[in-house]
This record gives structure tokens, C-alpha cells and sequence, in this order.
């Protein structure tokens, strides 16, 4: 084969593609793969569409074009204000997080997705071998960008309830003593977590955060499924501890509350803000004004009286879906989530190779789940509490995401069950 007339950046020798773009690309009846929202509230997003469109026109009429050309047009870095001021005001009445008195929606950042300001706050905050803490397993668009940008992972085991806090600050004292560094960042996705579908309790809530203060460590807090809770209690945010907003980035997305229109918000420490914004305006300039508008519709007038109906699809969903997977699946455990897009299962038999098993069985028969595997880093550690110490990354290959967000609650129900005959016969 001919050499190429031109190289390549050496991450692309060795990251590949993300398991959950590449899964995107088949079109199959059973779809468990990416969370894609599938209760989306699409009457009144046109109305919204509507709407703002009527408004356009009755300004350009009048002859008033400077808010429709605004609309249609390059914004600051950060987010319009319109925007910032109306999630700021959500965001101290129903999370309780204390932002700037006088002027709150300074102290919020729009990125163009909250993947967008996972990256950039990587980007800003980690040089190469800094250490991250984070879940075992971890959300793959976390680990992903922390391996391309060059920090060294440190996973902490888990249990049903989430993150174990002592084992966090275990592992700080570890990754001091073995690697001769104090772990810069913890990552966590404490509200129906992707990939379990885990929600971190209060008092552990608490834990981190007095971890974070202890050790000097911020808290990236990925809250992407906090509007999407259908049981269970709605726990505070660890941010909303952060009084003085110095260790916890908070981060929001529209994404799964909305629709998929590629916006994020954020509550970041003023430094952090500082920064994730000057690496923003090199990656995209500004998020789009005019996807700004719509959301600022949706949240000042709809969110809350569409979301209940999205969140009782959810619920549904989710209790098709653990059903089916109790009544057919072989030997294993689930995860029973209170919100959140997915189900986590792992098999009894440690031999199980979900990812060999989708590939030659799953795909073949119509049917979709991510392997478990893709949700711990390519490279890094993992800290092992029997024995206190840092090992090569631990990877469990005998489990599965499987998400019942897209699929109505007919399709989930036939689809796992016969995923659940597929896996007996090949682990019988």
C-alpha cells in the first residue's frame, strides 16, 4: 500500500472511532444502542418553530430586521444573554445553585453540546499525564477526549448506588504515593449515570464534595440526565454544595430535557469559565443564536408542562425493558434505574464476550446494544481497594448497555426477549 503523502496527528493511530457513532450507522428493529431521546415533545416543538417564525416576520414587516438578521448571526462565545438569564433563573429555583446576586446568567456558559464542554474543560485543565479519577465503567465521551488529550485515567470501582466515596479518597492517597501526583479532576455522573443508570445518594453526594474541598480536587459533575428522573428521590446536586463556586463545573444539557439541537449549559468556577471560553471560541466561535431563541421558548414556557408526559414514556420504558430482561435473560445483574436512558447487565460467566457476542450474534438477528467494554479507557489504571493499589486498567467484557430510550415500549419488549433467547442459547 502507498505511504500517505502527508501524517497524521499520532492520537488517530490509536483512539478508535467511538462504539456508539459507529453503532449509528445500522439500521436495525431493535435499537438499545446510543441513548437517542425518543419521548420528544414534537407538537410543541413546531409550535415553537411557529412561533418564532411569526414573530420574524412580523418584525421584518414592521421593518425592524436587527433582532431577525441577531437571530440568524454569529453571538458571543459564551451564549446570548436572553438565553443565559432564563436557564440561570432554572437553574437557582430547581437546583438550588447559588450563582452571582446581581447578575446571575454571568456565571453561565453555553456550549455547543455539553460534549463540547466535557472536551473543553479536558482541554483546559489537563496537561499530559495529569491524573483523572473517575467511575468504573465511565461515560466513553469523557474517556475518549481525556486519553486523546493525555491524561492518565484512574478508575474507582462502583456499586449500585454509584461512586463510593472512600474509595475515591483512597485512591487520591494512592495516586500520590504510586505515581507521585494528586489526581487533578473527578468525574462523575451522579443522576441516573451513563452507562449504569446509577444515581449517587445524598450523603455520598456530600462525601465527594468534602473529598473535592479536602484535597483540592474539582468535580466535574455531568448532569445530563437531571431532568430525566421518573422515581425515586430527586437528590440535590452536588454544585448546589459549592456555595463559594470554586470546586464543582457543573454541567447541563439540552439534549435529553428538549431535543437533540446540540446545546449545553454550564455553571463553571470563574478561572475555569475564563478559559473554557478562549478554548470555545477556538473550537466553534459561538453556538448557533437562532437554536438559543428555541430553547429560550421552550424553557421560559413548555419544559414543564411537556416533560412529565416524556418522563411517564421513560418510566415505561425502562419497566419493559427490566421485565423482559429478568424473565428471559440467562445468569446475571441489572441495574433498576430511577431516570436516565439505559440498563446496565452483567453476566454471571466472566468468559461472556458481549462485543464478540453482538458482532456475530446480535447484529446478525436485528438487534442492538453497546458492550460494556467500551465504557472503560482505552489505557490507564484502575485502583483496587482489597489491595490498595493501582493496577492495569480492569475492563469487564462480559456486560452490556442496553437503552430503552428510542424504542416504544412493544419493540423493547420483543426485542429484549429474544435478546434474552440469543443470550442463553450462547451461554448455555
Amino acid at each position: 500500500m502507498p505511504k500517505e503523502p502527508y501524517d497524521f496527528a499520532a492520537w488517530t493511530q490509536f483512539i478508535p472511532e467511538s462504539e456508539i457513532r459507529r453503532l449509528l450507522k445500522y439500521n436495525v428493529p431493535y435499537y438499545f444502542g446510543g441513548g437517542k431521546p425518543g419521548a420528544l415533545p414534537l407538537e410543541t416543538l413546531a409550535k415553537i418553530l411557529i412561533e418564532l417564525g411569526n414573530d420574524q416576520l412580523t418584525e421584518i414587516k414592521k421593518g425592524n430586521e436587527a433582532r431577525p438578521i441577531d437571530d440568524w448571526n454569529y453571538g458571543a462565545t459564551m451564549g446570548k444573554a436572553f438565553l443565559r438569564k432564563t436557564l440561570a433563573k432554572r437553574l437557582i429555583e430547581k437546583d438550588g445553585i447559588q450563582l452571582d446576586a446581581e447578575h446571575p446568567e454571568n456565571d453561565v456558559t453555553i456550549t455547543t453540546g455539553s460534549q463540547q464542554a466535557l472536551y473543553a474543560i479536558i482541554d483546559t485543565c489537563i496537561d499530559k499525564d495529569d491524573v483523572i479519577l473517575t467511575t468504573s465503567p465511565a461515560y466513553l465521551g469523557f474517556l475518549m477526549p481525556a486519553v486523546k488529550l493525555g491524561a492518565r485515567i484512574v478508575t474507582v470501582p462502583t456499586d449500585l448506588q454509584g461512586g463510593i466515596p472512600e474509595y475515591f479518597e483512597e485512591a487520591i492517597k494512592v495516586c500520590k504515593k504510586e505515581l507521585g501526583k494528586k489526581p487533578e479532576m473527578i468525574y462523575v455522573v451522579p443522576d441516573s449515570d451513563n452507562p449504569k443508570g446509577t444515581t449517587i445518594p445524598k450523603k455520598r453526594r456530600e462525601a465527594l464534595f468534602e473529598i473535592a474541598q479536602e484535597h483540592h480536587v474539582m468535580i466535574v459533575e455531568d448532569a445530563a440526565y437531571r431532568e430525566i428522573q421518573f422515581k425515586g428521590p430527586h437528590e440535590p446536586p452536588i454544585k448546589s454544595m459549592d456555595t463559594e463556586n470554586k470546586y464543582v463545573a457543573y454541567l447541563r444539557t439540552s439534549s435529553k430535557e428538549a431535543a437533540v439541537v446540540r446545546i449545553g449549559y454550564n455553571v463553571f468556577p470563574p478561572r475555569v469559565r475564563e478559559h473554557v471560553n478562549k478554548d470555545k471560541g477556538y473550537l466553534d466561535l459561538a453556538s448557533p443564536t437562532i437554536v438559543q431563541r428555541i430553547l429560550d421558548i421552550y424553557y421560559r414556557k413548555y419544559i414543564d408542562k411537556v416533560l412529565p408526559d416524556a418522563l411517564k414514556t421513560y418510566q415505561k420504558r425502562a419497566s419493559v425493558m427490566g421485565k423482559a430482561i429478568d424473565e428471559t435473560f440467562p445468569r446475571g445483574k441489572r441495574t433498576d434505574p430511577t431516570g436516565g436512558f439505559f440498563i446496565w447487565w452483567e453476566s454471571d460467566d466472566r468468559t461472556f464476550d458481549a462485543k464478540q457476542f453482538l458482532e456475530t450474534v446480535a447484529l446478525p438477528n436485528d438487534i442492538i446494544f453497546v458492550p460494556g467494554v467500551a465504557f472503560y479507557p482505552l489505557m490507564g489504571l484502575s485502583y483496587r481497594p482489597e489491595k490498595k493499589n493501582l493496577v492495569p486498567v480492569e475492563r469487564a467484557l462480559n456486560t452490556m448497555r442496553i437503552s430503552y430510550s428510542y424504542t416504544t415500549s412493544d419493540v423493547i419488549d420483543t426485542g429484549v426477549r429474544k435478546l434474552g433467547g440469543l443470550l442463553k442459547d450462547a451461554l448455555s
